[in-house]
């Protein structure tokens, strides 16, 4: 498959750092990295790549593959919280800072949008990928789970509480450019990332020939097509510094 909507934006974004630092390597920050399954990616492109990551364990496989991958030299792995971030990285030392996954599951996620803005070289661009709220509620509603559903839309917070739940926080289109907004960065982009491929069953692509490319092009197209865009499994959100 063709890339999605989230790597077109930062490959665009790494080619214009490397202009901007007149061929040397990007600087990429990645906050709530986990086992560095994009870190790693990113190394072998050129990058050099910090990942924060609280768990020894992510650390640990992080490790791992990048040594198999032979790009050990190019990635940094600092473990920690992102609360404590202006104390692990410097500020402005990043022309990119990465932060999927994060901010659904930080205690105050404006403090950590701050932190992670404070972290951006002058020009640099911040990326966020949070889960969706009006995704959540439709995906349950779809299989059946319709009380969910009802709980999901009735909560500003787009969570269902209790043992079952995962996340503090789900974002949709608006909640998600304030938030950006609010820690004095410029909004450039909110997109969607699967918008349709999380509906569509691996069945359908086995029966049609070239289903997989058409996918993925329908998924650029769909990304930023509101109000396609707002029923995304995901958010990704780009603002720069």
């Amino acid at each position: 498959m063709r890339p999605d909507a989230v790597r077109r934006v930062l490959d665009a974004e790494l080619t214009a750092a490397r202009h901007r630092r007149a061929g040397e390597a990007p600087r990429v920050l990645d906050v709530g990295g986990g086992s560095g399954v994009l870190a790693v990616a990113l190394a072998a492109e050129g990058c050099s790549v910090t990942v924060v990551e609280p768990s020894p364990n992510a650390l640990a496989t992080l490790h791992r593959r990048a040594q198999e991958a032979g790009v050990a030299d190019r990635i940094t792995a600092v473990q920690g919280d992102s609360d404590a971030l202006d104390q692990l990285v410097g500020a402005g030392s990043a022309d990119l800072v990465l932060a999927h996954g994060l901010l659904e599951v930080v205690d105050d996620p404006a403090v950590t949008v701050t932190a992670l803005a404070g972290a951006l070289a002058p020009g640099g661009v911040l990326s966020v990928l949070v889960a969706n709220r009006f995704a959540a509620v439709l995906h349950r509603a779809i299989s059946g789970r319709l009380v969910d559903a009802r709980r999901l839309l009735d909560d500003p917070a787009g969570t269902l509480g209790g043992p079952g739940e995962a996340l503090l926080r789900r974002f949709d289109v608006e909640g998600l450019r304030a938030l950006l907004a609010g820690g004095g960065l410029a909004v450039e982009l909110i997109q969607g990332h699967s918008v349709v491929a999380d509906l569509v069953t691996g069945s359908v692509l086995e029966a049609n020939p070239g289903g997989p490319d058409a996918l993925a092009e329908l998924e650029l197209v769909a990304a930023v097509t509101p109000p396609l865009r707002d029923i995304a499994t995901r958010l990704h959100g780009v603002a720069r510094r």
